[in-house]
């Protein structure tokens, strides 16, 4: 598998060393709770991580499921739920592979496209489809980190820059709707910057 793997996660949390945790969920997930998404949605996060964006829908009244293929990222999402007693579901899961029951309302897109290297990309880009009914949304938050290495075609990450033009083409108008930009620039504690865009399967 091109990219990282399990052990390079899961090296990641038994050490501490997880600078992408924010210690709290997205400022972007307040922005589209307010209207966007209703209570009782049925949400997926993949790539879910610790679980504060799970929680956060969960509190809202959102029926939510984390999914996670890193066993102590899945073990610290359920810890925080059970502590602020909440009910969501995380399961442990490889995103190229897995799928709902049946297709969900809304998908919460912040850590896992970025987190995948770009070989993988067209393959999350049909699951994400396929998790999704017609008419459901896509909230996403593309990364916007662009290394140096990109002037001599490198691919550099994790976080892998998410260049809005290549997102279009990976997500293109058959399938989304896409509103028009500019999309709002949601600052982010790495130092970089995510674009959020609401996306409407067709």
């Amino acid at each position: 598998m091109a990219g990282p793997t399990i052990p390079f996660w899961q090296g990641h949390f038994d050490a501490g060393t997880i600078p992408w945790d924010r210690g709290g969920p997205g400022p972007q997930v307040a922005v589209w709770l307010d209207g966007d998404i209703p209570p009782g949605t049925r949400l997926l996060v993949p790539g879910c991580g610790s679980g504060w964006d799970v929680a956060a829908f969960a509190r809202a009244g959102m029926t939510v499921t984390g999914v996670d293929y890193t066993p102590a990222a899945v073990a610290a999402a359920s810890s925080l739920l059970a502590r602020e007693g909440l009910a969501a579901e995380v399961v442990l899961a490889d995103v190229l592979a897995w799928s709902p029951p049946r297709p969900v309302d809304a998908i919460y897109e912040q850590t896992c496209l970025c987190a995948l290297h770009p070989d993988h990309w067209t393959r999350y880009a049909v699951q994400l489809q396929a998790w999704l009914r017609p008419g459901g949304r896509l909230f996403a938050l593309f990364m916007q980190r662009q290394r140096p290495g990109a002037r001599e075609g490198l691919i550099e990450g994790p976080p892998f820059h998410c260049d809005i033009n290549a997102m279009r083409a990976l997500l293109p108008l058959a399938a989304w709707d896409w509103p028009k930009p500019p999309y709002p620039a949601v600052p982010h504690h790495s130092g970089a910057f995510e674009l959020a865009v609401m996306l409407t399967r067709r």
